[in-house]
Formats: structure tokens, C-alpha cells, sequence
């Protein structure tokens, strides 16, 4: 059953309200302490680079979470340090040595999927005169993961959303998102923003992020995706 449908100022109301609360996830450290240690076993290396909905914020537990529901089952050997409201440009200090894509560079994983974008949103409508800088961004993190992992395999997932609102935003960084998956030759995968849209049973009570049932939905929607495209 869909949400009730709001009007424009009640949902751009609760949608400010929602990127505040979002965004102050986002207390621990927005770059990460250590470089991520790639697990033992004879599996593909697969490397993710994503925000909360990547790490699994507002599951019970990390077993949980989409990525490590996929890489189970499929003998993948996970390597996710993804960080709570992270952005291509939101809340991020680093660029370059020490940021994400550096760690993932480091680790030498067979597969990247990059599953970045939601927090952009709230970056978007608070520095209007940095628009133009998430574009940019999102180019050189994907040229970057590019050039330093020649022979991986790079897989680019349509940026996450959580709330049937979505500000105009929402499909310009999915857009640009898409240019720059296309410019290094990345497959895509599309729809990903509406996996859990209209489906408040499948969110944690943050209300921000899915739950246990929201990761598998999305675990289930991307296995689908991962298999068409031979992963």
C-alpha cells in the first residue's frame, strides 16, 4: 500500500526535516580510520563504495545488509567501507590519499559497485553555488577507480532514495551519475532509487533507512540486476 499522497509544501517540509536528519548520521568521522582488510577465501573480490544504505545502517547487523546478503550467496570476499552520509561531495574532508576510493584502489578488488549519490541531494539544495562541483566529483572518483584498477570489472548503481518526495535533485544527480558510468565504459543499473519508494513497512524507525526486510528487497532487486549482467 503507497504512502498518502502529500502536498508540495507538506512534502518539501518533511523532506528538509529528513536530509537534517540524514545528515546528522553522519556524526562519526565522515572518512574512514583504516584502510579495509580484503577477507580470506578463493572468491572474487568485490569492492563496494557506498553511503549508509550501503553499509547497512538500520539493519540489525551487518549479515543484514544488501551487499553482504549478495556477496554471501554468491562466494564473494566483501570489502565495504562505506560510511554513513557520504557523498561525493557531502560530508567528506578527503580527496584523494586516504578517501574511499583510494582504500578500494588499494584493496585490488576484482568487482567495484558504486552506489553513491543520496547524500549529494542534501549537498544540492544547501550550497547551490557548488552544484557543478558534484558533477565534477563524480567523474574524477569514477575516472580515479578507473585508472587504478585498469582490469575490474566497475559496476555504477542508480543512486538510493528514501521517501516517495523527490526534490528535482533526485533525477539530476541520477543523470549525472549515469554520464559519468558511461564516460569510463561502467555498466549500469537502473531504477535503483525506487527499489523501496511507497513502502513504509520496509523502513527502520529512523525513518531513514531500510530495515532488515528493506535490505533484502534491495538484496533481491540487485541479484536480479548482478545476474543479467554475468556477475
Amino acid at each position: 500500500m503507497r504512502c498518502m499522497r502529500m502536498t508540495k509544501p507538506l512534502a518539501a517540509v518533511i523532506t528538509a526535516f529528513a536530509a537534517a536528519g540524514l545528515a546528522a548520521c553522519a556524526a562519526i568521522p565522515p572518512e574512514p580510520q583504516a584502510t579495509a582488510t580484503p577477507p580470506d577465501g578463493d572468491g572474487p573480490m568485490v569492492a563496494f563504495y557506498g553511503d549508509s544504505y550501503t553499509l547497512g545502517t538500520g539493519a540489525t547487523g551487518a549479515d543484514a545488509r544488501w551487499s553482504t546478503i549478495i556477496s554471501a550467496d554468491r562466494g564473494w570476499r566483501e570489502v565495504n567501507p562505506s560510511v554513513n552520509g557520504l557523498g561525493f561531495i557531502n560530508n567528506r574532508s578527503v580527496f584523494g590519499d586516504g578517501d574511499l576510493p583510494s582504500i578500494i584502489i588499494d584493496a585490488a578488488p576484482d568487482v567495484v559497485i558504486v552506489t553513491m549519490g543520496l547524500n549529494d541531494n542534501f549537498a544540492y539544495e544547501r550550497r547551490p553555488d557548488e552544484r557543478d562541483r558534484i558533477r565534477e566529483q563524480i567523474g574524477i572518483d569514477l575516472n580515479r577507480l578507473r585508472d587504478g584498477l585498469p582490469d575490474a570489472r566497475i559496476v555504477v548503481v542508480e543512486p538510493f532514495w528514501y521517501t516517495d518526495a523527490r526534490p528535482d535533485s533526485v533525477q539530476i544527480i541520477i543523470d549525472w551519475v549515469r554520464e559519468g558510468a558511461e564516460a569510463i565504459g561502467a555498466d549500469y543499473i537502473a531504477g535503483a532509487s525506487r527499489y523501496i519508494e511507497g513502502r513504509p513497512e520496509l523502513m527502520a524507525a529512523d525513518g531513514l533507512h531500510p530495515n532488515d526486510d528493506g535490505y533484502a528487497v534491495i538484496a533481491e532487486r540487485l541479484d536480479v540486476e548482478f545476474a543479467a549482467l554475468g556477475l
